[in-house]
């Protein structure tokens, strides 16, 4: 679940402003849904969580970054968020600091007839994936999996 150029360019562009707000860039994904582009930059801060003005904050300096530099030619949508409980895992970073918690990762082949299965992550290593399903253990390469997010009870 590699970055592309343009994800990279704009983990560079932010990391700086979150910073200076004392957070920090959790993920990137430039999307297109519909018929529009989303540009989605997520922040978190270690300790309580983003606000909803530190995202403000970020996102203004961002747009404003952004408008100097042009590197995406088409229009877009800017929104700059938390997470979320569920958040995505995609980098090694996120998937080492969530070893021993319960995730979701959605399959593009069914196992035992689902497409979508919960388990501890017990592992991550060269892109794999090992979860803990309580009677057995599965291990999984990332491509296997449309999405690794964590867990949450409602």
């Amino acid at each position: 679940m590699a970055y592309s150029k343009l994800e990279k360019l704009i983990i560079e562009l932010a990391t700086p402003i979150a910073e200076e707000n004392e957070c920090y860039i959790y993920d990137v994904e430039y999307v297109k849904e519909g018929g529009a582009r989303y540009l989605r930059v997520f922040a978190d801060k270690e300790e309580g969580g983003i606000s909803l003005n530190e995202c403000e904050i970020i996102n203004r300096a961002l747009g404003e970054e952004l408008d100097k530099h042009d590197p995406i030619k088409e229009n877009y949508v800017l929104e700059v968020s938390s997470p979320g409980i569920e958040r995505k895992l995609r980098t090694t970073a996120h998937f080492e600091k969530y070893t021993g918690h319960i995730v979701d990762v959605g399959l593009y082949q069914a196992i035992d007839g689902s497409k979508s299965i919960s388990g501890v992550l017990k592992e991550y290593e060269n892109n794999v994936i090992l979860l803990d399903l309580g009677e057995k253990e599965l291990s999984l390469a990332l491509d296997e999996t449309t999405f690794v997010k964590l867990h949450f009870d409602f």
